[in-house]
């Protein structure tokens, strides 16, 4: 697996929403698709960009570092502890509610909860790792594994040393990345999710206790 040196993790900004995003929306499309895609009304990448730019909530670029490659936005990432959940749940309702208006508000709200009971928010005590995200062009090149360690290296700076992730049981590939970086499985959720939109597969999660 090929070494990728010039590689160079920051925090994000509301300008990187262009080339973010996306990579954000790869990370999880059918259950991204499955909660924000309204016909009619909004894409599930509408409804993340203006998220990310807002910049509050899970999905805001404060939340998020990007991985830069001869200055381009290549990687994206999420790190996190559960005693965000109050503030991200009332980020999320304040976002979804301007976004999608009081008609369709609610069903994405409802979606969102189902969801989180196949992919539940971390507990306190974790740092949960998100939204990975990178250039497909760039994959299978080492760059998932630098985003993994840059996000759990900044985890061990906040003081957390349980590094938790979900990934879905359709994706071994990636699965078999987690686990080349230490986690193990820990717990599978099935999911019975779906709608014209998207379907959720199950998710399997995986955990790694630093140092």
């Amino acid at each position: 697996m090929a070494d990728i040196p010039e590689v160079r993790f920051r925090a994000a900004t509301a300008q990187d929403a262009a080339t973010a995003v996306p990579l954000i929306h790869s990370s999880g499309p059918a259950a991204f698709d499955y909660v924000f895609a309204v016909p009619g009304r909004s894409s599930a990448l509408a409804f993340l960009h203006r998220a990310f730019v807002d910049g509050a909530g899970e999905f805001g670029w404060r939340n998020h570092v990007v991985g830069e490659l001869e200055g381009v936005v290549v990687a994206v990432g999420a790190g996190f502890g559960g005693e965000a959940a109050l503030a991200f749940t009332l980020a999320a309702a304040r976002q979804i509610l301007a976004h999608y208006g009081l008609r369709h508000a609610p069903g994405v709200i409802a979606r969102g909860l189902r969801v989180e009971r196949v992919i539940p928010p971390p507990s306190r005590g974790m740092h949960y790792l998100a939204h990975l995200g990178v250039s497909p062009a760039l994959r299978g090149q080492g760059m998932g594994r630098a985003l993994i360690d840059e996000l759990i290296r900044r985890g061990v700076q906040s003081g957390r040393s349980r590094m938790v992730l979900d990934v879905a049981a359709s994706n071994p590939r990636a699965q078999a990345l987690y686990a080349r970086q230490g986690f193990e499985v820990t717990g599978e959720r099935a999911s019975m999710l779906a709608n014209a939109q998207g379907t959720v597969p199950d998710h399997r999660r995986m955990e790694r206790v630093v140092g």
